[in-house]
């Protein structure tokens, strides 16, 4: 591409820009960085799963108290 500046490219050479940009970031996205199987990662889920203590409010009293305020 010659063009440097963006008020002196075509509209094809912005466009090219922004597909190979979006390109660019959805193979780093896209790229797997999890090694562990779906049922590895479910059952660290449930051995870190927060456990309030008995007697303490629930999730939706606590919206509830929140909205009331």
């Amino acid at each position: 591409m010659a063009s440097q500046r963006i008020a002196d490219m075509t509209l094809d050479e912005l466009n090219q820009i922004i597909e190979d940009t979006v390109d660019r970031r959805f193979q780093v996205w896209s790229r797997p960085e999890e090694k562990r199987s779906v049922f590895e990662i479910l059952d660290f889920i449930e051995k870190h799963r927060i456990i309030p203590p008995p007697g303490s409010k629930s999730a939706l009293e606590m919206l509830r108290e929140d909205r009331d305020a």
